[in-house]
């Protein structure tokens, strides 16, 4: 838990060991960054306002480190605002809760996100010839040379690639990459669509769009 505030830190950690988890915290961001890469926490509760450094800027970090990146991180913050939500969830954060919360539902969310983490572990490493992509790594290389992605562009193609040949809405890709609501504007898939294959270069023939639908992804090409 990383809060700069004494009375939210005590409040959370309270309640989250009434039912039952172990915790730590820390009250800015390089001291978070510190424990993460040491303690390797099964999940993060970072705010977003800390001190020297931001907590936005402290999940950027969080997800350029390989023995980070993975852990989920539950946004817990008092800047509820939807650029600052978009923003939080494009930089690689799993849940968004606004201050002031609910204690108890923060718990639920805190039991529901680890209950997924903790689930039959799904196939992990992905070969499609020069295409190569190392979900548990966080790692995309293309003949062998990495690819820089956004953790939201890592996450939509992840997502294509687990649900390999089967079409997936506009609709459905904002609300399973993005966890948005239908209302969002479309357009956002498409964006990152068009970044995400400029960036694959050729194994971008790969991402096939279904006009009037959506995306899918092909593991063979003709």
């Amino acid at each position: 838990m990383v809060d700069d505030e004494p009375d939210v830190l005590d409040l959370v950690t309270y309640n989250l060991g009434q039912a039952g988890f172990q915790t730590d915290t820390a009250v800015d961001g390089a001291e978070a960054l510190r424990k993460a890469r040491s303690i390797n926490p099964d999940l993060i509760l970072l705010d977003l306002m800390l001190p020297e450094m931001d907590g936005l800027e402290v999940c950027k970090l969080l997800r350029r480190d390989p023995k980070t990146s993975a852990i989920p991180i539950i946004m817990l913050t008092a800047r509820a605002s939807e650029i600052d939500r978009i923003l939080g969830l494009e930089l690689g954060a799993t849940d968004y809760v606004p201050k002031p919360f609910s204690p108890r539902e923060l718990v639920l969310r805190v039991k529901k996100r680890l209950e997924q983490n903790a689930g039959p572990q799904a196939k992990t490493a992905f070969i499609f010839g020069p295409l190569n992509v190392d979900v548990s790594r966080h790692l995309v290389t293309v003949k062998g040379k990495r690819i820089e992605l956004t953790a939201t562009e890592f996450k939509l193609l992840t997502l294509l690639i687990q649900r390999i040949g089967h079409v997936q809405s506009r609709d459905q890709l904002l609300r399973d990459v993005w966890e948005y609501e239908s209302h969002i504007d479309t357009r956002t898939v498409d964006t990152h669509m068009r970044r995400l294959r400029e960036k694959l270069g050729p194994v971008s023939k790969h991402l096939d769009t279904v006009r009037g639908v959506g995306y899918r992804f092909l593991a063979e090409l003709n």
